[in-house]
């Protein structure tokens, strides 16, 4: 199965929600390597390697997020790099 990377800018109420975490645990979850990191402007940044199916699946739970999340935008792009080790939060 060929990975793919895509990063991704969540925009909302994304910070102090423990957006992060759900997103690594969710990553961890599917096979998913990368990072979720908090940006200046609010938003968060998260990068995610893995089987296109999989991506597909981190993508819905990055429209909802955590429980006391308010997404309002995702911006996606598709990046040709090398696969990171593991997912971290940043």
């Amino acid at each position: 199965m060929a990975k793919q990377c895509i990063k991704v800018r969540v925009k909302g109420k994304v910070q102090g929600v423990f957006f992060r975490k759900s997103t690594q645990q969710q990553a961890q979850a599917l096979g998913i390597s990368g990072y979720a990191k908090n940006l200046s402007d609010g938003s968060v940044e998260v990068l995610a390697c893995g089987a296109r199916d999989r991506l597909d699946s981190l993508l819905q739970f990055l429209k909802e997020g955590p429980p006391n999340a308010e997404v309002t935008q995702l911006a996606v792009e598709e990046l040709f790099q090398e696969e990171p080790l593991g997912f971290v939060v940043k």
